[in-house]
């Protein structure tokens, strides 16, 4: 089938083949001149099947891949994806996306593939077990420990994803979950399938992922929600009455399913009161509600629907986005000239007209609603003029806290102190992002404690950072999307705190040398191995958790401790002040510096010659514990701790644990070696 005639009626992937549902299906249209772009229906799909198909066929197969096998696909398919995206932004003009609103979508998307590809080489083993923090010591002599461990879960997980970003939503989900090891069944918006479709297809004609990692379902869930279990994981976003609704689901409840949702919300920017006509912050808070106004036809989750400016400031804040938002050229997204498009229907529009509505009955209208469309016809295309209110008495206001119109409308609510603002901001009961346009340190600080209960981001941008923010309305893989309360309760993204939905952590107790065995991790008090090769003798291969170097002693003295200070420069007087290192309650006299030591330390494990280690990179979690004197002998122990081979790469990194002692047996510093040893044998040993 041609893709022209593809395009009439969009196909669900499941069980591993294109399925044509039943029937006529729902008219997908373009959101502009409204012409049906496709038909969606998923009757006839057998939903107990796919996600069956997903835990015995996906499943199984993308655990048995390790962490950096599985970043290594996602990187691989986002470069494969941005081969294609010309094609994506040419039908993403149907959702009403200008140019720019579809780069979010877009190279957004991909973006978060080649981001959580990065983070799971540089965050996560090459291997199958996520270690959760530190070991605990559950008795006195350190024989008996626990560990957490995290591991995929072993159900699937069903993302359910919103209309305004059919390929980002997609796949901001799809990254950390596959990362995770989970195989996915992904349920986009029908008002704007035919474009995650049309990504999704690509994917598979990637045959990057293995079958049955991913699915897509164009049209209904049908049963699908009787079917889920225990180890299954549903990932929502759209409104908060559809997630509710959902959350109580029997299945859900019965199996405790884990639930994830990011909801619609009433976020907030607040001008602070230091942010006068003129200064960069009123002029940057200017340009940004008017962005967050008409970016996506103001159809995203994090769009600023409050604006609070100080009272004194409000008409000028008027004044001025009236101004900005005159200049906005409201038609056809494919013409060059327009900035923004239409919403992404006629539904969406109706529903947002009759949200200005009943927000009227609480604010006046500050912009005029006569805009002019470029390219297009007012009635056949879902144009909505950005709509700009003003409440001029906002502290008997209700609607405004808690009626989103989920288009290019924004309210002005005037604020009094900064506890004003702050309770106007929160009446929100929970939102995704709240932003701040202050120069002044302290309001920000006061601000960010009394937002942050109810924000699950907050932004806060003066004249330094303002050219280089991301700005409101940008999520981004490093940091959490989600937020409290109205918001969805939960987090997306976050960087592995979006991996950790998808994987179930336990906890383990046992010996030392058995957890070490488990995790493939040592730690202190398991069993060493020792032998006559020194282990940087060794190749990565070769190498094993556990193997240990015990030095010989090395004396520390007086010289020693002075010829480092000068080399060094560090002529701190617990060093070379024999009278000021004796009034130290710590010292009582003069010490080696920590670092020496850590020189010293080298000294005593390094071997000379050429060989498999490539490089030191690094020190980590560095603690001195006990001074050591004039007289003090030290010796090392070096242990490898944990070792990750990087893929289609002929090195790896190991972890070597290091404790230096003094000769009563006392620690005296402890830390992580980190190394770069080679894979392969190496000429000369």
């Amino acid at each position: 089938m041609s893709d022209a005639e593809r395009t009439m009626q969009l196909k669900s992937y499941v069980t591993g083949e294109w399925h044509a549902g039943t029937g006529d299906g729902e008219l997908l249209r373009d959101a502009t001149t409204g012409e049906v772009v496709a038909t969606a229906s998923s009757a006839g799909i057998d939903f107990g099947a796919v996600l069956a198909h997903a835990r015995q066929v996906g499943g199984p197969t993308l655990r048995r891949l390790t962490f950096h096998e599985r970043a290594a696909v996602l990187k691989a398919l986002a470069k494969r994806l941005m081969e294609r995206k010309e094609e994506f932004y040419t039908l993403s003009f149907a959702t009403g996306a200008t140019r720019a609103d579809s780069w979010i979508d877009i190279e957004g998307g991909i973006g978060t593939l080649f981001a959580y590809a990065s983070r799971g080489v540089r965050e996560l083993p090459n291997g199958h077990v996520h270690i959760d923090g530190e070991p605990e010591a559950l008795s006195k002599t350190g024989g008996f420990s626990g560990r957490h461990i995290c591991v995929p879960r072993e159900g699937a997980a069903v993302h359910i994803n919103a209309f305004n970003f059919p390929v980002w939503g997609m796949l901001e989900k799809l990254a950390p979950t596959l990362l995770a090891g989970m195989p996915a069944v992904v349920k986009p918006a029908t008002a704007t399938a035919y474009l995650a479709e049309l990504v999704f297809r690509r994917i598979v004609e990637s045959g990057l992922l293995p079958e049955g990692a991913v699915q897509l379902v164009c049209g209904g869930v049908g049963d699908l929600f009787t079917h889920l279990g225990g180890q299954d994981v549903v990932s929502f976003t759209g409104s908060a009455s559809t997630a509710a609704q959902l959350r109580v689901h029997p299945t859900v409840i019965g199996n405790a399913v884990r639930f994830i949702s990011e909801t619609d919300s009433i976020n907030s920017c607040i001008l602070g009161g230091d942010a006068a006509p003129g200064t960069p912050e009123f002029d940057t808070f200017i340009r940004e509600v008017a962005r967050e106004m008409t970016a996506k036809a103001g159809q995203k989750c994090t769009a600023i629907r409050k604006a609070l400016v100080p009272a004194a400031q409000l008409e000028p804040a008027v004044a001025a986005l009236r101004a900005a938002l005159a200049k906005v050229i409201v038609g056809d997204p494919r013409r060059e000239e327009v900035r923004m498009g239409p919403l992404a229907g006629l539904a969406q529009r109706r529903e947002v007209l009759a949200r200005i509505a009943e927000l009227r009955r609480e604010a006046d209208l500050v912009t005029e609603a006569a805009t002019e469309i470029v390219g297009a016809d007012r009635e056949r295309g879902a144009f909505v003029a950005p709509t700009l209110l003003v409440a001029r008495r906002a502290e008997g206001a209700q609607r405004l806290h808690s009626i989103e119109a989920f288009g290019p409308v924004c309210t002005l609510l005037p604020y009094g102190t900064n506890a004003d603002a702050i309770a106007l901001a929160n009446r929100g009961e929970g939102s995704l992002v709240s932003s701040v346009f202050t120069a002044d340190q302290a309001l920000a600080r006061e601000l960010a404690l009394g937002l942050a209960p109810w924000h699950g981001r907050l932004l806060f941008v003066d004249r330094d950072c303002a050219r280089e923010s991301t700005g409101h309305g940008s999520p981004l893989p490093g940091l959490i999307h989600g937020g409290p309360g109205r918001a969805g309760g939960s987090e997306e993204m976050g960087g592995l705190r979006g991996v950790m939905h998808y994987l179930q952590r336990s906890a383990l107790q046992g010996s030392p040398s058995t957890l070490a065995a488990i995790t493939g991790r040592w730690q202190r008090g398991a069993r060493e191995i020792t032998g006559a090769v020194h282990p940087f003798r060794r190749t990565l291969p070769e190498l094993e958790i556990g193997e240990t170097l015990h030095s010989a002693e090395r004396e520390v003295t007086l010289a020693d401790i002075e010829r480092f200070a000068a080399l060094s420069g560090d002529t701190f007087y617990a060093h070379v002040d024999e009278a000021a290192a004796k009034r130290n309650p710590l010292f009582g006299g003069r010490v080696a510096h920590g670092y020496f030591l850590i020189s010293a330390a080298a000294g005593l494990f390094v071997d000379p010659p050429y060989g498999p280690v490539l490089a030191n990179y690094g020190l980590e979690r560095l603690r001195f514990a006990k001074p050591v004197r004039p007289g003090d002998r030290i010796k090392v122990r070096l242990t490898c701790k944990a070792k990750s081979l990087r893929v289609d790469k002929g090195y790896g990194e190991v972890v070597w644990d290091t404790e230096i002692t003094n000769q009563d047996g006392e620690i005296v510093a402890s830390y992580d070696v980190l190394t770069m040893v080679s894979a392969e044998p190496v000429e000369g040993r």
